[in-house]
């Protein structure tokens, strides 16, 4: 069996789908203490947004076509970091906290960008993890219900990396929980190279 590496991962945007709206940020993490990390701030592929997402964000479409990295070039650098922190022999797993809204951007940029997804083409959906593991339904997967599971309090920052350590965290939490309640043993949070601390 293909062990996996669990990455979480976040983004902010400029709206709601891809394809229309660009792909504004990106921030991911391993699970083990300290995580390894990535960020990177994108240039926008067109003027659209709605006032809503750059308003959460506190991003501006005008300092990132200034600033952010070229979409290509951004996609490039996650692959090579996903590549690199995950070992050999494993594969890479993106979580997201309601990761079909992430993994649509992401997974349109790859493709669009690269022409394929070094995740494959599936993520894992932290809220879905919660629906199994406690019967709750959809409408209580929201943030803090699942921070309270975890004796967490947390809010979110609307900063892509900032958020992905945070749902990386509860993401280790549920699954430690999940694994304990079937019996299924501790996890091994692979790093690349070391053993987790």
């Amino acid at each position: 069996m293909t062990e996996e590496t669990y990455i979480s991962v976040d983004v902010e945007t400029a709206g709601p789908n891809p394809g229309r709206y660009s792909l504004l940020a990106i921030g991911a993490c391993t699970l083990q203490e300290p995580p390894e990390t990535f960020y990177a701030e994108l240039s926008p592929l067109s003027p659209d947004f709605t006032p809503e997402a750059l308003q959460v964000s506190g991003l501006s479409l005008a300092d990132l076509e200034k600033n952010g990295l070229p979409p290509q070039e951004a996609m490039q650098r996650l692959e090579q970091w996903v590549r690199q922190v995950t070992p050999a022999g494993h594969r890479p797993v993106f979580v997201g906290l309601n990761a079909p809204f992430d993994w649509s951007f992401v997974n349109d940029y790859f493709h669009r960008f690269l022409g394929h997804n070094p995740f494959g083409h599936s993520a894992l959906d932290i809220k879905a993890l919660y629906m199994g593991l406690t019967g709750a339904p959809w409408q209580e997967t929201y943030l803090r219900a699942l921070a309270e599971r975890c004796g967490m309090r947390l809010e979110l920052s609307h900063n892509a990396l900032q958020d992905a350590l945070d749902q990386g965290r509860l993401f280790r939490c549920l699954l430690e929980q999940a694994r304990a309640q079937t019996g299924a043993g501790q996890i091994p949070f692979a790093t690349h190279g070391k053993e987790p601390r």
